[in-house]
């Protein structure tokens, strides 16, 4: 199974994403880092990440061919991340078949309605733990 998680800025949240991916399932998923730049593809490549890239086209590129997409909401919002997300990236992402694992953070100006404020490591716990964790556990015994 591949999961592509996509971070921007600092990379701050998809590091933490990483790591507790990596942490549930060790060598079991291969995770693909994409940065809409490089400080943020190089933090999640310390994180655990098995390859990464940085941009426009990689993530246009590499989204068409992943099981699982993780990140935040802003990466289906043309110019969020103070305008690293392009729109050709958030389109590429919203227009992948793979299946998107979103958390509900923000710094644009969207409300995610009826979604309870919860701190990113809650967040991500829930996303490896409750979601991901039966995605790829389905995924082992298909393949056996």
């Amino acid at each position: 199974m591949k999961v592509c998680v996509i971070d921007g800025m600092g990379g701050g949240i998809g590091n933490a994403l990483i790591k507790k991916i990596r942490a549930a399932f060790q060598e079991e998923v291969e995770i693909i880092a994409l940065g809409t730049n490089a400080i943020a593809t190089a933090q999640m490549m310390k994180a655990g990440a098995n390859k990464g890239a940085s941009g426009e086209n990689a993530v246009i590129v590499t989204v068409r061919n992943v099981d699982v997409i993780v990140g935040s909401i802003s990466i289906l919002l043309a110019n969020s991340m103070m305008g690293e997300m392009t729109a050709g990236m958030a389109a590429a992402v919203a227009n992948s078949p793979a299946l998107k694992l979103i958390l509900p953070l923000t710094q644009e100006a969207v409300e995610v309605i009826g979604v309870s404020p919860e701190p990113l490591p809650h967040l991500v716990d829930h996303l490896v733990e409750k979601r991901l964790r039966s995605l790829v556990e389905t995924s082992l015994k298909s393949n056996k």
